[in-house]
């Protein structure tokens, strides 16, 4: 696996953390606090759209 720089964690309410990483291949990844071994991976560009969509609440309704 590529060197990933992990953002500090965002953290909701309780213990919800997830943290936000890139690598220097253009690649993006999310993953649970603590569990940065088991990434959920795509381009930064799918990550891009990810946060634009729950910005503008389409998410919402998993809430």
């Amino acid at each position: 696996m590529p060197a990933i720089t992990w953002e500090d964690p965002f953290c909701g309410e309780g213990a919800n953390c997830f943290r936000i990483g890139t690598d220097a291949e253009g690649n993006a990844y999310i993953a649970v606090a603590g569990q940065e071994d088991h990434p959920l991976t795509d381009n930064r560009e799918a990550l891009r759209n990810l946060i634009r969509e729950i910005k503008a609440g389409r998410a919402d309704h998993l809430l």
